[in-house]
């Protein structure tokens, strides 16, 4: 069974914190991303998403929103919870940002789209 709930890392480094998934599926967290496009200073930034709640076989799908706090962008993140073969628990996502274009003709430059595999941080 794969659960939301908890510290993730992903291949780039940066981590997030999952809390837990109400009875509606909804959830929310904070993000510390360890990349940006511009030489500013990284804040965690909150996120607020929603879990599918009756995949029968515990891998569910799930989608979160992050606002990011120093720049004037947002990220959607869409994926799947997954059990890997060694018993591990690895989310698999797609990401769109959105940054502020200036004028319409700057539209073009400010959708960049990605993907992510994140996997549970160990508690110390």
């Amino acid at each position: 069974q794969c659960n939301l709930t908890g510290d993730w890392k992903n291949d780039l480094g940066s981590n997030m914190t999952i809390s837990a998934v109400d009875q509606n599926g909804s959830f929310n967290g904070l993000y510390n991303t360890s990349v940006a496009v511009m030489p500013i200073k990284i804040q965690p930034s909150p996120l607020l998403g929603f879990q599918h709640l009756t995949n029968p076989i515990g891998q569910p799908t799930f989608g979160f929103t992050v606002n990011w706090t120093f720049s004037d962008s947002v990220t959607v993140f869409t994926g799947q919870c997954f059990v890997d073969e060694n018993g591990e628990e690895v989310l698999k996502t797609l990401w769109l940002l959105r940054a502020h274009a200036d004028k319409i003709e700057d539209d073009w430059k400010a959708t960049r789209v990605g993907t992510n595999v994140f996997h549970r941080l160990e508690e110390k």
